[in-house]
């Protein structure tokens, strides 16, 4: 077979194997650009129904409004029951920053204890700790209440934020822990050989190193806290320390008239905020639940 025959076939080859790259390439994108289209959709249909009079919105599945209002934002921010926006957007706000700060205190001191300090039981409480992880909320929900209820903490925000501080959420705990066991323990090593203590160690050394689980706790626990609707149902009862979720349900009633279109709005301005949030620290994701330190 001569050369020029030979050369022929490789291009041949090789332009189809370029063709069926390219469509496996052009099936692979439509495909993503379906899945996003379905799961942007409602958002998308959210952002626009808050722009809608009430009375097209229900039975209205068309995105782009026919008749557009600015009102449902000011009856959104005019509140409900004589209580403003801004006081449920404050409770929101005081309850996830208070989440995120106890998250971060306390799982990565547990976190700490478990990935670099030896002591006797290590391993039991670890496993016992990661076995909470596999009990669901529902189980623990009425002996929860009746403790709280007995210590008299029921309408205040203490249910909500004191397992916070006490390394209650072991999902962080064990995402912690996960990142520190990559890191070389060398460092602790030269630490304790320049007479530094299991404080000095971890304020000076892991804590700078945890930045990226720790942006990744934060914006987990900022998120949960901030979408939380069971627990604050279940513990709060005066209106004015109703978070946003609780809030937004106020706008509808199966037993009088319903402002769907401020209740749009309301959930469109309460989404902002998660949404900055998660642009501002996304980087911090993958590389924090990658768990990926440095290699001793």
């Amino acid at each position: 077979m001569s050369t020029a025959t030979l050369t022929e076939q490789h291009e041949t080859s090789r332009r189809r194997a370029k063709r069926r790259r390219a469509g496996r390439t052009v099936v692979f994108h439509a495909v993503v650009w379906a899945i996003a289209i379905v799961m942007l959709y409602p958002g998308v249909w959210m952002l626009l129904s808050s722009f809608r009079p009430t009375n097209q919105i229900i039975g209205e599945t068309g995105l782009i409004p026919d008749d557009t209002t600015l009102d449902n934002f000011r009856n959104a921010l005019d509140g409900i029951g004589g209580i403003s926006f801004w006081t449920f957007f404050g409770n929101s706000l005081f309850l996830a920053v208070g989440s995120v700060v106890g998250v971060c205190l306390s799982c990565s001191v547990t976190a700490y204890a478990f990935a670099r300090i030896d002591f006797p039981g290590r391993g039991l409480f670890f496993s016992l700790m990661i076995g909470t992880l596999l009990l669901p909320f529902h189980v623990v929900i009425i002996p929860q209440f009746i403790m709280f209820n007995e210590i008299g903490w029921t309408d205040s925000y203490l249910p909500l934020l004191v397992g916070k501080f006490l390394a209650a959420e072991a999902f962080f705990v064990f995402l912690m822990v996960q990142f520190m066991r990559n890191l070389p323990r060398e460092l602790d090593e030269s630490a304790r050989i320049d007479g530094a203590g299991h404080l000095r160690i971890f304020s000076a050394i892991m804590l700078p190193l945890m930045r990226p689980v720790l942006a990744t706790s934060s914006i987990f626990a900022f998120i949960w806290s901030w979408n939380d609707f069971l627990a604050p149902l279940i513990y709060l009862r005066s209106p004015d320390k109703y978070p946003l979720p609780l809030m937004l349900r106020q706008f509808t009633d199966q037993t009088s008239v319903s402002d769907y279109g401020a209740q749009m709005a309301a959930a469109v301005l309460a989404l902002a905020p998660v949404m900055i949030f998660f642009i501002l620290f996304q980087r911090y994701i993958v590389e924090g639940v990658a768990t990926q330190g440095l290699k001793g």
